[in-house]
């Protein structure tokens, strides 16, 4: 099981708009599902083949990931490039780590992470 749900929305209201402010982090802009209001999600990105895996520290269950999920698209931004993202799917631990770069640090144990986002670039 990943962190509480309950941590994400102290996260979210928080220590989110903190980093949005300091600018060093990728950002991820989704529509939300019922609200249609546009959000911005600071990111963990790790590149793969043909798009970007994100660590999914708050589970499948987060609201930005359902709404990414809804939509099938985002906008991931990074160092001030706009990337568009499509076809999102959740992978398991197993198949994630196949897909990134050898180096790439797993999230400690401890977080008890277990599912992954995986999203590809927009042709």
């Amino acid at each position: 099981m990943p962190m509480p749900l309950w941590w994400g929305q102290i996260n979210k209201r928080v220590f989110n708009p903190r980093e949005l402010k300091k600018g060093d982090r990728p950002v991820l802009t989704h529509v939300g599902r019922s609200s249609r209001k546009v959000y911005q999600t600071p990111v963990d990105a790790h590149r793969v083949d043909g798009g970007y895996l994100f660590i999914l520290v708050y589970g499948s269950k987060s609201d930005w990931v359902q709404n990414i999920l809804a939509a099938g698209s985002a906008t991931l931004r990074i160092n001030g490039q706009e990337t568009q993202l499509t076809k999102p799917r959740l992978l398991n631990k197993e198949e994630a780590w196949t897909r990134v770069d050898p180096e790439t640090k797993e999230p400690p144990n401890f977080l008890r992470i277990s599912e992954f986002l995986q999203m590809d670039e927009a042709s």
